[in-house]
């Protein structure tokens, strides 16, 4: 991880006054010297009122009498903080969590959270990923649909792949194709700003019709990995909408030579909910042609269950916020134990993704799942990168596996 930006000043809540002195003094012995301490929440927040404030980080305790800590990070947010913080409380992880998944929803920079008492150790891990922060003006906002028509019209559509591997074996069995928009002002704009612009538009319908031959052209090219390299591609609602799509999936893989039986697609649960029946009628059609389902992020959707009980999936990809983390944290452990048992149950092949560093792949190799995707194996790059890329890895896994 790239270091951090030393805070300006960090600010530090808990209603403990010999708790407060301790982490003011071990932030003090890491070299933190502008620490501003608060027993109450409500005086810490008149600190953040001005926009000069300077507040890089604030550290907050949860259980507080008066203002407790679930209503402070409402209260940050409501008074546009922009900096980050981290959670340091006694309460059970659970809770700990859950407040930190809270304040990630209401958009709050969460550095992570620490139980109580937390260590030197940590608290300068957590410090250490600390980011400047974001001039007035440099939010990123969203493109307007005509924009994202004209890039696809001008070919500034372009087309990065994510590496997957074999727990089992570090083989290299596929890519997932990402599209990026080569913008000419902000440089590459990667695929989760595009996907996030204008779904309702048919836009992304366009960028998978833009991108999907291209993709099987390229992987075309990458036999020497494989004769069961796959390429997954992940389709929207817009896809899943359209009658035809199987049909033009079929004419795009032969005209590149991509057999279908190596292409898989990755359908996000939450995508389909517009029309259940045109949705199941295309992805009926396109497993009848042998082509590969897989149902994206699973467990992070309201009805995942349903999904495997009426779609023909066959492949399960586990959503990187409960692989990553799973080796220290016994719920998220749990979750992906359960998970993995029913996609063996359901002779599903599965993908873990959000595998970042060599903790979360011992764990995930060790309960046996298939797949491993993330930054640990490597990041998503331009198509005539992957054969380097795979001889570099040979030689990490070599080393791994000693």
């Amino acid at each position: 991880m790239e270091q951090g930006t030393r805070p300006r000043k960090i600010l530090v809540v808990d209603d403990e006054p010999f708790v407060l002195k301790v982490l003011v003094r071990q932030l003090a012995a890491l070299g933190y010297e502008d620490i501003l301490p608060y027993e109450h929440a409500q005086d810490a927040l008149a600190v953040l009122e001005g926009d000069d404030h300077q507040v890089d980080v604030v550290f907050t305790d949860l259980q507080m009498p008066g203002m407790d800590g679930v209503e402070f990070l409402r209260q940050l947010v409501q008074r546009g903080y922009d900096g980050q913080v981290v959670l340091v409380s006694g309460e059970d992880t659970r809770i700990l969590k859950s407040a930190e998944k809270l304040a990630y929803s209401r958009g709050l920079h969460v550095l992570g959270s620490l139980a109580k008492p937390a260590t030197r150790e940590q608290l300068q891990q957590r410090l250490h990923c600390v980011k400047p922060p974001q001039p007035a003006g440099e939010a990123h906002t969203p493109y307007l649909p005509e924009e994202l028509r004209a890039a696809i019209a001008a070919g500034q559509i372009v087309t990065c792949y994510q590496p997957q591997v074999a727990f089992a074996t570090g083989e290299v069995t596929g890519v997932e194709a990402m599209p990026g928009w080569q913008h000419p002002r902000d440089g590459l704009v990667p695929a989760d700003r595009l996907v996030a612009s204008e779904p309702q538009h048919g836009i992304l319908n366009d960028l998978t019709r833009t991108i999907l031959p291209s993709a099987l052209e390229q992987a075309a090219q990458w036999q020497s990995l494989g004769d069961d390299f796959r390429v997954g591609i992940n389709l929207s609602m817009d896809d899943l909408a359209a009658l035809d799509f199987p049909d033009f999936i079929v004419d795009a893989a032969a005209r590149a030579h991509f057999p279908l039986s190596r292409l898989v697609l990755e359908i996000n649960e939450t995508r389909m909910t517009r029309d259940r029946l045109v949705s199941l009628d295309v992805l009926t059609r396109l497993r009848l042609k042998r082509i590969s389902l897989l149902i994206d992020d699973f467990g992070a959707g309201q009805s995942s269950l349903a999904h495997l009980r009426d779609v023909p999936f066959d492949e399960l990809k586990l959503d990187g916020g409960f692989v990553h983390g799973a080796s220290r944290d016994m719920s998220l452990n749990a979750i992906v134990k359960a998970s993995l048992l029913l996609a063996r149950q359901l002779n599903m092949r599965t993908v873990a993704h959000g595998i970042d560093d060599v903790e979360d792949w011992n764990v995930l190799r060790d309960l046996s799942c298939d797949v491993a995707q993330g930054s640990f194996v490597g990041a998503p790059m331009p198509g005539d990168a992957l054969p380097q890329w795979a001889q570099a890895w040979t030689e990490r896994y070599a080393a791994l596996v000693r």
